[in-house]
């Protein structure tokens, strides 16, 4: 079974995609990057290049892309728990509505968990750092270490307890 996990957020979004047969293979993983500098809107209105609504385009279509290329069976993003700074709650809000759209589009199954149920489904300890994450996760997919953005560790991390949960039920 292919596997997208998503790790959503408001500048970069991160993805991973493995193969969930009788072991877990690793296929894709890296980032969606959307941030303000770098979008440019079409929007016929004439708003800036700035605009939310071109940010979000640009994940939805990116995500659209992904699809398209590792046609996914399923598909798992990981909740929004919280935000320090609530401007930055918000758009990481609407970019993960966005995304959930977009899967749904494509009739994806969905499963949503807690960034702690993704901790504890690699790690075995729902309040592990960012770096043993990812050090799991390169060690259960095989794979010397996961480079870049932690989005991305992160993302494989959700694919990964997405893969579990078929086990789980």
């Amino acid at each position: 079974m292919i596997i997208l996990g998503i790790d959503p957020g408001s500048t970069r979004i991160g993805y991973g995609v493995i193969d969930a047969g009788r072991e877990l293979r690793l296929i894709a993983y890296g980032v969606i990057e959307i941030s303000r500098k770098k979008v440019r809107s079409d929007n016929p209105f004439g708003t800036s290049g700035n605009d939310l609504a071109g940010l979000l385009r640009k994940a939805s279509t990116e995500l659209a892309q992904l699809i398209a290329t590792y046609h996914p069976e399923k598909a798992g993003i990981e909740k929004l728990y919280f935000a320090k700074n609530v401007k930055t709650g918000i758009e990481v809000a609407q970019a993960r509505g966005v995304l959930i759209g977009e899967l749904a589009r494509h009739n994806l199954p969905i499963e949503e968990f807690t960034p702690s149920e993704i901790k504890s489904a690699v790690t075995g300890y729902g309040n592990a750092d960012k770096k043993s994450v990812a050090k799991m996760v390169a060690k259960l997919l095989r794979i010397e270490s996961v480079k870049g953005y932690d989005d991305a560790s992160d993302a494989l991390a959700v694919a990964i307890t997405t893969s579990q949960k078929r086990v789980w039920g």
